[in-house]
């Protein structure tokens, strides 16, 4: 029977090959590889502001920890984020001591539903966390009006800190998720669109982000001019993290990295197969499409009726599929935080995504379709 995976590691020979040339050169920490992928990054995204480190979630507990320095955020401080995520996205916001406000999901996108953000924004809301689900962009427009009113309203205009886990290449209104302006984190864990075996980014609006991102992700020791000697540092004025990229996953990065639009380019190809050939069914429900939101479908969700029939038929005929992600509020790590969110209790029980990868081929594709529309 064939068997269709849900999620799969794409690696290019450029990046064995690259990878190899690190592992035999001797040095295999933060150099001139970590480098030469920042530059790669910089010159696609054509964004200046672009740091490697070792993973989205670090990427994201550094912009958080940063905002305490850079914009007097405090211990306490209220965060307002979606619960539909994986837990990698509110869990910094916990690491950081600041609380967590859940905002509702919008159902026919899965993303952060805007009217409920609009609704829990008070005087304490510092930062608002936001997840683009499977890619698909939040309406970034109508988030700007939102902070326009908070500013209006409270004198304060929340930082927005896009999760960007699922986003890359990406696009709203024609433009690259990542470079509108806010924070914004990308995960280059093995099962995303480009893997570095593991590693993350971090996209900061200005200079000064920058710099001093690139201090507290290696203990905030300047690594280019710090140094009393060879192994000793100088005095440290901002204590950091050890959240650095080094040159053995850049050296991944940088092969998968040349592959991007091959690889996005099917992901998209099947999701558009995938719409234009389940869009008539009574069981599934297909989420929005908008044509100022490019998605990269990093996965292909929907809705379904019967979802433990569908997930057994699915198993059945060799298909992977899932939920992907929990609900975040229903942890006990997150117990007091707990609120009523009548949009996410309604869909989340119908949630489902198929496998959209760049490993499905025409002929996969076709199979699949032919599954579900056999019914369950």
């Amino acid at each position: 029977m064939k068997q269709i995976p849900l999620f799969k590691v794409y690696m290019s020979e450029e990046s064995i090959q690259k990878t190899v040339e690190v592992l035999k050169s001797g040095y295999i920490g933060q150099g001139t590889v970590v480098d030469e992928f920042e530059e790669q990054l910089k010159k696609y995204f054509n964004h200046d502001y672009i740091l490697t480190v070792n993973s989205a979630t670090s990427a994201e507990h550094l912009a958080l920890h940063m905002l305490k320095n850079q914009y007097g955020l405090k211990d306490g401080d209220e965060i307002l984020t979606s619960p539909f995520t994986c837990t990698a996205t509110n869990f910094p916001i916990l690491a950081n001591n600041f609380n967590i406000k859940w905002v509702d999901i919008n159902p026919n996108t899965l993303n952060m539903d805007l009217f409920d953000l609009a609704r829990k924004l008070t005087s304490k809301t510092k930062a608002i966390m936001m997840v683009h689900w499977g890619g698909y962009p939040n309406d970034l427009e109508k988030v700007n009006e939102i902070l326009n009113y908070s500013e209006k309203i409270f004198g304060f205009r929340p930082i927005i800190i896009e999760d960007c886990a699922h986003s890359m290449g990406s696009k709203y209104k024609g433009k690259y998720i990542g470079t509108h302006g806010n924070i914004c984190t990308f995960s280059l864990q093995a099962i995303k669109h480009v893997t570095a075996g593991d590693g993350g980014l971090l996209f900061v609006p200005n200079v000064e982000l920058y710099n001093k991102g690139k201090l507290l992700r290696w203990y905030g020791i300047d690594r280019n001019t710090n140094k009393k000697d060879f192994r000793c540092e100088a005095d440290v004025e901002n204590w950091g993290f050890k959240f650095h990229m080094n040159d053995i996953n850049a050296s991944i990065g940088i092969g998968n990295f040349n592959k991007i639009e091959e690889i996005i380019g099917k992901h998209k190809s099947n999701a558009k197969f995938y719409d234009d050939n389940l869009n008539d069914l009574e069981d599934v429900d297909l989420l929005e499409r908008n044509p100022d939101m490019d998605s990269a479908f990093w996965i292909y969700s929907m809705k379904v009726q019967r979802r433990c029939d569908f997930m057994t038929h699915m198993k059945n005929h060799g298909i992977a599929v899932s939920q992907v992600h929990e609900r975040n509020d229903i942890h006990t790590a997150v117990k007091k935080y707990k609120t009523l969110l009548p949009n996410l209790d309604k869909t989340i029980r119908n949630v489902i995504s198929i496998p959209v990868g760049w490993w499905v081929t025409e002929e996969d594709r076709q199979y699949i379709i032919d599954v579900i529309r056999k019914g369950w």
